[in-house]
């Protein structure tokens, strides 16, 4: 069973603690979540043996990885079941201790907010800071790019939930990213974000 509700704290527990219920022992639970620790979604369940993250990127038909979070309590079996249906769907699993982030968003989260604040600060434009990672670095695309392509909800609160964790500076969300989401400006799939979409 995969659950892929919202980066809602309190929603992803309490659906966490009714499948516990729902689903029979012998059956893994994976979470879908792209940062919160998984041994928070698990403290109030009965069998947390069976529930480990499965992150999943996005989008997710064209997305190769899959990031297999293994908490405290997950059962050494319940990971390899959910490492061996990642490599069934043709994607390919990496393992990640359970802390907010895991890999790839631990280091990603930074870059982003840090390319945010660049933007906020008027230290260039947005198209200046995409080309130059995109063209200097060799991403496929930039940060505030990716950003919208994500979700500007969603890494706002990836960025707390690294911040509630961490609490390092680098991925506390800018002032103008909460005023964007206030705006309704979410990215691609509102239709504006750091740029203009034609949804």
């Amino acid at each position: 069973m995969i659950e892929a509700v919202p980066e809602i704290l309190d929603l992803k527990v309490s659906l966490i603690r009714e499948l516990d219920e729902l689903v029979s022992p012998g059956n893994v639970i994976a979470t879908n979540t792209s940062s919160i620790p998984i041994a928070e979604l698990t403290g109030t369940v009965q069998h947390p043996g069976r529930v480990v993250g499965v992150h999943f990127f996005s989008p997710v038909p064209v997305m190769k990885l899959v990031e297999i979070v293994v908490a405290l309590d997950t059962a050494p079996e319940t990971a390899d079941i959910a490492f061996a249906f990642a490599k069934k769907l043709g994607k390919h699993p990496i393992r990640a201790k359970d802390r907010a982030g895991f890999i790839v968003n631990f280091l990603l989260t930074g870059y982003i907010m840090a390319a945010i604040r660049m933007y906020e600060e008027g230290f260039a434009s947005r198209e200046d800071i995409d080309e130059g990672m995109r063209l200097g670095a060799g991403h496929p695309m930039g940060p505030l790019t990716l950003a919208d392509m994500t979700g500007l909800d969603i890494v706002y609160s990836v960025g707390n939930s690294l911040y509630e964790e961490f609490r390092r500076e680098e991925y506390a969300p800018p002032p103008l990213l909460r005023r964007m989401i206030a705006a309704g400006r979410l990215g691609r799939k509102s239709g504006r974000g750091f740029y203009e979409y034609d949804n």
